[in-house]
């Protein structure tokens, strides 16, 4: 074994992936088990985890599929004991699901606000409790919230989503400090990634201001999140937690 591979290896793992069907989450599944993790994949579309299932098992690893509403505790508890049944360990966790479109700051209803802010936060918090345990027995865990750039920038029609990625931020500081030295917990924010969500809303104009306006000059790849993943979750990382880390092309303020 090399000092590479001593360092961002991650044979003999396992990991949890939520929303792990398309987008950022199918490229973290991918990235952890070509470190050489087995992964436990969970998003509401059946189809969408049993292909990246199979891309995974093509690579000579495991993968376990459970489809449901990650918001819904039974589905928690469900990923939780199959990952410790099937494999007897849980090392790392990406809480991957979330999102939000923009809001009307005056229009914006207290049951919409109220989902905004559940929806980023509460799975990601209930997650972790419940990995916790699975994770300290087995001697370490690692746990990587997906927030956004929106959380540290200052742009109109963001509030509602602004502030439930700030407060998964937060969340991220302050577990990390209750939960540490045997689990560390981590934030990537990222910039603006290429995803199937976002292709509906990238104009020729809207793209070509982006790309004038990042410093690195081209929008981020979903791979581009999952390589942070992979080192959050490696011991090249093992003195890191708490941490909110940005990839983002280098763009400091809303570029579209």
């Amino acid at each position: 074994m090399t000092f590479l591979d001593a360092l961002f290896g991650l044979h003999g793992q396992t990991a949890v992936v939520t929303g792990a069907g398309k987008g950022i989450g199918k490229a973290c599944a991918l990235a952890l088990a070509q470190a050489g993790a087995d992964v436990t994949l969970v998003a509401r579309t059946e189809s969408d985890l049993l292909r990246v299932a199979d891309e995974i098992r093509a690579l000579g690893r495991r993968a376990i599929t459970v489809a449901g509403d990650i918001s819904d505790e039974a589905i928690m508890d469900r990923v939780i004991a199959r990952t410790t049944e099937e494999w007897g360990r849980l090392n790392i966790l990406v809480n991957n699901v979330g999102g939000s479109g923009p809001n009307h700051p005056l229009k914006t209803s207290s049951e919409q606000l109220n989902a905004t802010l559940i929806w980023n936060v509460t799975p990601a918090f209930l997650m972790i409790q419940k990995a916790a345990p699975a994770m300290r027995a087995s001697g370490s865990g690692a746990v990587i919230n997906i927030s956004s750039v929106a959380a540290r920038y200052a742009q109109k029609h963001f509030s509602a989503y602004g502030a439930a990625k700030a407060a998964l931020n937060q969340l991220t500081r302050n577990l990390a400090q209750d939960l540490g030295p045997d689990i560390r917990i981590n934030a990537i924010e990222p910039g603006t990634i290429m995803t199937d969500a976002l292709l509906p809303f990238l104009t020729d104009e809207r793209k070509e201001r982006m790309l004038k306006t990042t410093p690195l000059a081209r929008l981020g790849q979903p791979e581009d999140i999952a390589a942070a993943v992979v080192y959050l979750a490696s011991a090249a990382s093992s003195w890191v937690t708490g941490k909110i880390i940005g990839v983002d092309g280098g763009v400091e303020s809303p570029n579209f």
